[in-house]
């Protein structure tokens, strides 16, 4: 609640494991996490820009594979698709809905980019405004957010100052894992 409103809502179901019928879309082939820099590495002299140090803590390590969002192109404007590497920053206890909870929060690091990224626009640097109005989440699989993760994101469609963008998570091996879908309002302000 905020002044006195609902601003938030959650609504989960849960399943017992059982066998069934089990297939997947294939994980994109990218780079290995450890062939790629750090987030500190490749955001540099920004982190000043963007109100940030490079050797500020962390929780989730990032690395990205295709240029981060922050990365000018010439004609403004790019593909929108944001693929990154990320996995907790440390060995996790062996409790399955802690990796459940950390992939959840991770899942709302870099979603909203592959919008913003088709525009040439990125948080930090240009004035933008955002918020989440829908975000969903389904897991298929076991996983471990403290090994490596691939969140393959990509947005079909943005209008109306809203941006919908869904990803994927795989695993190292291949597994598709968990899927999102997330709807932001993104207004690009003058």
């Amino acid at each position: 609640m905020q002044h006195g409103k609902p601003i938030f809502s959650l609504s989960a179901s849960f399943q017992l494991v059982e066998d069934g019928i089990d297939h997947a879309e294939q994980m994109p082939d990218v780079p290995d996490p450890e062939t790629l820099p750090t987030y500190g590495e490749q955001v540099g002299g920004l982190l000043g820009e963007m109100g940030g140090t490079p050797y500020q803590p962390r929780p989730i390590d990032v690395r990205y594979v295709t240029d981060p969002p922050w990365v000018r192109k010439e004609n403004g404007e790019r593909e929108a698709r944001s693929q990154v590497w990320m996995k907790a920053d440390g060995v996790l206890p062996d409790d399955k809905l802690l990796h459940v909870c950390m992939a959840a929060f991770a899942s709302d690091l870099t979603l909203l980019d592959s919008v913003l990224v088709r525009h040439g626009v990125y948080w930090m640097l240009d004035k933008v405004s955002g918020a989440s109005l829908d975000h969903a989440m389904w897991f298929h699989r076991p996983f471990r957010a403290d090994e490596w993760l691939l969140y393959d994101c990509a947005s079909p469609s943005a209008s109306g100052a809203r941006g919908l963008a869904t990803g994927r998570f795989f695993s190292r091996d291949g597994r598709l894992v968990a899927t999102v879908v997330q709807e932001g309002l993104l207004r690009v302000l003058d």
